[in-house]
C-alpha cells in the first residue's frame, strides 16, 4: 500500500497538460482584456469626437431651438445684449421628427435642425455622406440619435441690441444615454453594456444658419 502511494506522489504523468492549461487560460484571459479595453478606448474617444463635431456643427447651423433668431433685445439698439435667456433642446425618437426644447424663453424645436446635426447636412441616415458632404455626428459614431443628443443656447452676453441675425448664444452639446459594447467578454462571460459619462462640449455660435460652412 506505501509502495503504491510513493508511485502516486512521484507520478508526473499530464504535468505538462495542466501547465498549459493554466498558462493558456491567463493568455486568453489577457489578450482578450487587451482587445476589450482598445474597444472601449475607441467607442470613448469616438463618442467624444462626435459630441465636437455636433458642436462645431450647431454653431453654424439653423438652430434647433427655431425661435433664437427673431429673439430681440429690450436694449438700445446697437448697444449690449440685455434679453436674458436659456433653451435646451432634445430630439425624443430615432429620426428627431419630435423633440421638444424648454426655458427660460419662448421656445420651438426645428426637427430638421436636429436631423442635420445628427445625419449631417443633406442626409437622414447614418453611415452615409449627405449630398454636400458633410458628416454628422452619428457618422463618427453609429449609436447616436436624437434621443442622445441635448443642445443648450445660453445668453452669455454676446452680440448686441438689434443684430440682424439675432443674439449671438453660447452652445452646449451633450451627449447622453450612450453605451459602451463589449466585443469580446459580452458573448463568453455575458457582460451587459455599461453606460457612458455624458459627453459635453460648449462652443460660441457664429452664423446659425445652414448656409455656413462648419
Amino acid at each position: 500500500m506505501r509502495t503504491l502511494f510513493r508511485r502516486l506522489v512521484r507520478d508526473q504523468t499530464g504535468t505538462t497538460t495542466i501547465e498549459f492549461t493554466i498558462v493558456m487560460l491567463l493568455f486568453f484571459m489577457l489578450t482578450f482584456g487587451i482587445v476589450e479595453f482598445g474597444y472601449l478606448w475607441f467607442q470613448w474617444n469616438s463618442a467624444s469626437k462626435a459630441a465636437q463635431l455636433g458642436a462645431r456643427m450647431a454653431a453654424v447651423s439653423d438652430p434647433v431651438w427655431g425661435s433664437l433668431t427673431a429673439l430681440t433685445s429690450t436694449g438700445t439698439a446697437g448697444g449690449p445684449w440685455q434679453t436674458a435667456y436659456s433653451v435646451t433642446c432634445h430630439g425624443t425618437n430615432a429620426t428627431g421628427s419630435t423633440g421638444a426644447c424648454s426655458g427660460t424663453s419662448n421656445t420651438g424645436y426645428t426637427a430638421a435642425a436636429m436631423q442635420r446635426l445628427v445625419f449631417g447636412r443633406g442626409d437622414t441616415a447614418c453611415g452615409t455622406i449627405g449630398t454636400d458632404g458633410d458628416a454628422g455626428m452619428c457618422d463618427i459614431f453609429d449609436r447616436i440619435t436624437p434621443q442622445n443628443v441635448n443642445i443648450n443656447y445660453q445668453n452669455t452676453g454676446l452680440g448686441f441690441a438689434g443684430r440682424p441675425g439675432g443674439p449671438v448664444p453660447t452652445i452646449t452639446v451633450s451627449l447622453t444615454g450612450l453605451t459602451y459594447q463589449f466585443f469580446a467578454l459580452g458573448t463568453l462571460l455575458g457582460f451587459g453594456d455599461v453606460t457612458m459619462p455624458p459627453f459635453t462640449v460648449t462652443m460660441t455660435g457664429e452664423d446659425l444658419s445652414a448656409a455656413a460652412v462648419p
